[in-house]
């Protein structure tokens, strides 16, 4: 597996470059990657098929500046900003038995960066809902996954020092969330952890084996899916 840590120029290119590289590993057979960035400025991501207005305040996104995007993965709305760190990691079907299906992809991918950061953290880490990583019953890591016919895209990310007041004027209490929830507010049910980004990025290159960094990104991919869907309120407000 290859690596890659690489901020680009703005949210809808770095969410555009996720995307390309899953489309190249199940369209060309492109490499297995697994891949680090992190915003330098707050936006909302919404799941895709999520309405915006059931999930974000749009007009303090619209006071506040905050622009509201829709990614391909499903899962819930988040903010992104300072203070998160965002990995994908691309994967072919063919490479584990465990990937037959959505529910056994996400337990054992789950499992494996549970156990990845229990040992940075010296705390015991749970799974919980579907995809979400927890310390003491709070969310530290949302995940999602897209599956095509050859390739997995599984995404995610760790708060480390994101501003949790913003997220709770932002986001809007969920319409559906995991029963550990509890109906808790954003800020009492998510936490920042203590860790830094260098640390969780060098565990997972660990946990996956990546050793050879990637020195090419699909490009002309990431260009097109910018210029026909990330930059298109036709895909980020599709459900309003």
């Amino acid at each position: 597996m290859k690596w890659i840590f690489n901020n680009l120029q703005t949210p809808e290119a770095n969410l555009a470059c996720d995307e390309a590289l899953f489309l190249e590993c199940e369209n060309s057979d492109g490499p297995e990657v697994l891949r680090f960035w992190r915003p330098d400025s707050y936006f909302v991501v919404l799941g895709c098929g999520q309405k915006v207005s059931s999930e974000v305040d749009y007009d303090l996104c619209k006071k506040y500046n905050i622009r509201i995007l829709r990614r391909c993965t499903g899962g819930g709305a988040v903010l992104q900003g300072p203070g998160c760190l965002n990995y994908a990691i691309i994967l072919k079907i063919k490479s584990y038995n465990e990937f037959s299906s959505i529910t056994r992809t996400n337990q054992f991918i789950m499992k494996k960066h549970a156990s990845a950061i229990s040992k940075l953290l010296n705390k015991n880490i749970e799974v919980k809902g579907i995809t979400d990583l927890v310390v003491d019953n709070k969310k530290i890591s949302g995940n999602a996954q897209r599956r095509g016919k050859n390739a997995i895209l599984f995404h995610g990310s760790f708060l480390l020092d994101l501003d949790l007041n913003l997220m709770q004027k932002i986001l809007k209490q969920p319409p559906r969330a995991p029963d550990y929830r509890e109906n808790r507010s954003h800020i009492d049910f998510v936490t920042n952890i203590n860790i830094s980004s260098n640390s969780i990025m060098n565990a997972l290159m660990k946990t996956w084996n990546a050793r050879e960094k990637l020195c090419k990104l699909p490009e002309s991919i990431i260009d097109d899916l910018i210029l026909t869907k990330y930059s298109k309120d036709e895909w980020n407000f599709k459900y309003k």
